[in-house]
C-alpha cells in the first residue's frame, strides 16, 4: 500500500489531551518528503503555523474545517459564507444565553469582549483575534468562512437544537464539546482534501486520515485508510475503517510508524 497523503486532527487526534504536539512528529514529515502531510483542524492557519514553525512549509493546511487550504504561506482554496447570511446566524445566535460568536476570516477572526475564561479559550485556537464591540460591522471587514461558536459549560452538543432550521445551504456541525461551527453546506474538511488530492493527482487509495469528532467524518470518508482516536466519538468509530490508539498514548505516531 502507497500512502502519498497523510491528513491529521490537531485536538483530540495529533496533540494529546494537554495540547502537546508529539515529540518525533517534525522528524516523522522531514523524513517523508514524499508524502504530503496535511493539517486539518478548525483552528485558524495562524494558529495551526505557529506549532510548526520548523517545518511549516513542509506542511499543507486544511484550516476552519475546510474553509480555507493554505501552503507555503498561499491561499491556495476558500469557501465565503454570504455576508446576508452571517448576519441572521448572528442574529440567531445572540437569542441563546452562554453562546459566544466568532467570525473566521483569511486576515483574523473576530468577537465581541467577553469573560476572561471565554477569552482564553478562544485564543487557544485563534492566533489573529481582534476584539469588537461590533461583531455586525466586522462581516465587512473580511473573507468570512465560518462563524464558530463557544458554547460555555460545555454545552455544544445540547445547543444544536437552535440551529436546526437554518438555510438548507448553510450547515450546524458539532466540532468539539464547546464547539459548533456553522459554515456553507460545501464547507467541509473532505471538500478540502478533495482539492489537495486532486491538485497532487492523489488517489483516495493512497490516502489516510485519522479524526476523532464529527467533523473529521468527511475527511475520513475521502481518505481510504480512515483511522478514529480511541478518544473519538461513537459515530466517528462507526464510519472508520480502523481505530488508531488514543491520543494520549501516542495513536496517531504508532500507525505513522509503519509506513516506515
Amino acid at each position: 500500500m502507497e500512502i502519498r497523503l497523510v491528513a491529521m486532527d490537531m485536538d483530540g487526534t495529533l496533540l494529546d489531551s494537554q495540547k502537546r504536539l508529539p515529540s518525533d512528529f517534525m522528524d516523522w514529515v522531514k523524513r517523508h518528503p514524499e508524502i504530503k502531510a496535511v493539517i486539518a483542524s478548525g483552528r485558524q492557519y495562524y494558529t495551526l503555523v505557529k506549532d510548526f514553525i520548523p517545518i511549516k512549509d513542509r506542511l499543507i493546511y486544511i484550516a476552519e474545517n475546510g474553509g480555507f487550504v493554505f501552503e507555503k504561506g498561499e491561499m491556495l482554496y476558500s469557501n465565503e459564507m454570504d455576508k446576508a447570511d452571517i448576519l441572521e446566524c448572528l442574529r440567531l445566535i445572540d437569542k441563546v444565553k452562554g453562546l459566544t460568536p466568532i467570525l473566521c476570516g483569511a486576515e483574523s477572526a473576530y468577537m465581541r469582549p467577553a469573560e476572561e475564561h471565554i477569552l482564553r479559550e478562544c485564543s487557544m485556537y485563534y492566533h489573529h483575534l481582534q476584539e469588537t464591540e461590533d461583531l455586525y460591522a466586522a462581516v465587512y471587514r473580511d473573507v468570512i468562512v465560518k462563524i464558530a461558536i463557544f458554547a460555555d459549560e460545555k454545552a455544544a452538543e445540547t445547543s444544536m437544537k437552535y440551529f436546526k432550521n437554518i438555510k438548507p445551504h448553510l450547515t450546524a456541525v458539532l466540532s468539539g464539546d464547546s464547539w459548533i461551527d456553522i459554515a456553507n453546506c460545501t464547507v467541509n474538511k473532505g471538500v478540502a482534501v478533495d482539492f489537495i488530492q486532486k491538485k497532487y493527482g492523489i488517489e483516495r487509495s493512497q490516502s489516510m486520515a485519522f479524526g476523532d469528532y464529527l467533523n473529521d467524518a468527511r475527511l475520513l470518508q475521502n481518505c481510504e485508510e480512515s483511522y478514529c482516536m480511541e478518544n473519538g466519538h461513537p459515530d466517528l468509530k462507526a464510519l472508520a475503517k480502523h481505530i488508531a490508539d488514543s491520543n494520549d498514548d501516542n495513536g496517531v505516531m504508532k500507525v505513522l510508524y509503519s509506513l516506515d
